[in-house]
């Protein structure tokens, strides 16, 4: 349910469309417009809700502590893919930490397939682990196996991604997408001003949750600090671009951008690694000091020193694998001694991560 101070700013954005209409060009723009931001003031409850897992979480970054004998313990992780830096900084976050405490690490890969992830998840659960720790490909098509693991008996926990909410599982762990867009969108906005933002989209896949929520995050982040400073939203999205998450759809996203939106001056992105490859194209054109990157989500470490040396990247939020994938095995050693009040989702904490405090944040010698 929305409170009072919740509905506010919806107010707000109802008198400032009747003022701004003209600026948008058609009827489609408008709704296009308007359903992102109605759906991010329907997750701010969530939001507020969240902010004590995420400091519990953080308190879990420590030595795993049981009453429980973990030496006979088989943590199972399933990752979508081992083809990204992201992927595989988790999967090695959460093989030290399993290990590290002495369980016993089995691990599968997705491969990028859907069918294959399936399959991987169905053999770690023949081979009997404890816990399964689940990164899903899809959001739909692991819901199956989560309930197949749960009629054998071993818990289920989500990470970095979502999964229908007809799954079974404990709970998922990940950074806060929305708080972190939030971040990145206001940011934006203070730096912009009364200046005109024309902006372009770089998504990473159709219908995914996690990029679905970061570009609710960014847009509110964007209209909120427009409506406290300027007192109206000037929102101009030229277009969305969809990269799969890899470099080479950024690359191939931002070259299609260019040429079909030559006044682009702004880059927003669910992911660092959606636009790290959007760099080169726009290098290539000669235009790194006409466009303004943000992400809404990341902190790779590409992004931080691009953050750290130039002017082009302006900011990008926390989302770290490292984090991620020890509460994940923190949460599990503590349902395997008895815990169950675990909150449906357990946030890692927002971060935004600029030219101020971006040297304290680069490793380069991260995997990620």
């Amino acid at each position: 349910m929305l409170s009072l101070q919740n509905i506010r700013p919806i107010l707000k954005i109802e008198n400032t469309i009747s003022m701004r209409f003209k600026k948008l060009k058609t009827i489609a723009q408008l709704v296009l417009f308007i359903l992102p931001l109605l759906a991010c003031f329907g997750c701010l409850d969530e939001t507020n809700t969240s902010k004590a897992s995420d400091s519990e979480g953080d308190k879990n970054n420590q030595k795993i502590e049981s009453e429980l004998d973990l030496s006979k313990i088989k943590i199972g992780y399933c990752t979508p893919s081992l083809n990204a830096p992201y992927y595989s900084a988790l999967f090695a976050s959460i093989k030290e930490k399993t290990e590290g405490a002495g369980m016993t690490f089995l691990s599968a890969d997705g491969q990028d397939d859907i069918t294959k992830q399936v399959a991987a998840v169905e053999d770690l659960i023949t081979k009997g682990v404890d816990v399964l720790l689940l990164n899903p490909l899809d959001p739909n098509a692991l819901v199956g196996v989560t309930k197949t693991a749960k009629a054998a008996g071993i818990p289920v926990f989500i990470l970095d991604s979502s999964i229908d909410p007809s799954a079974d599982y404990v709970t998922t762990i990940q950074s806060n997408n929305l708080a972190n867009g939030e971040l990145a969108g206001a940011w934006l906005a203070k730096k912009f001003g009364t200046k005109k933002m024309n902006i372009a989209l770089l998504s990473g896949s159709v219908g995914n949750p996690v990029g679905r929520t970061r570009k609710q995050g960014l847009l509110q982040g964007i209209t909120e600090e427009q409506l406290r400073t300027l007192g109206y939203i000037d929102l101009d999205i030229k277009t969305q671009a969809y990269t799969n998450w890899t470099y080479a759809g950024g690359l191939k996203a931002m070259e299609d951008i260019l040429v079909a939106h030559p006044d682009v001056n702004v880059i927003i992105t669910e992911s660092d690694v959606c636009v790290l490859g959007a760099i080169k194209a726009i290098k290539e054109v000669g235009k790194l000091d006409d466009i303004l990157i943000v992400a809404g989500a990341d902190g790779q470490k590409e992004a931080i020193k691009h953050i750290m040396d130039s002017d082009f990247y302006g900011c990008t939020a926390m989302n770290s694998p490292v984090m991620i994938g020890e509460n994940a095995v923190a949460y599990a050693v503590q349902y395997l001694n008895g815990k169950r009040d675990f909150p449906k989702t357990s946030y890692t904490a927002p971060l935004l991560i600029t030219k101020d405090n971006a040297a304290k944040y680069y490793d380069p010698k991260a995997i990620f």
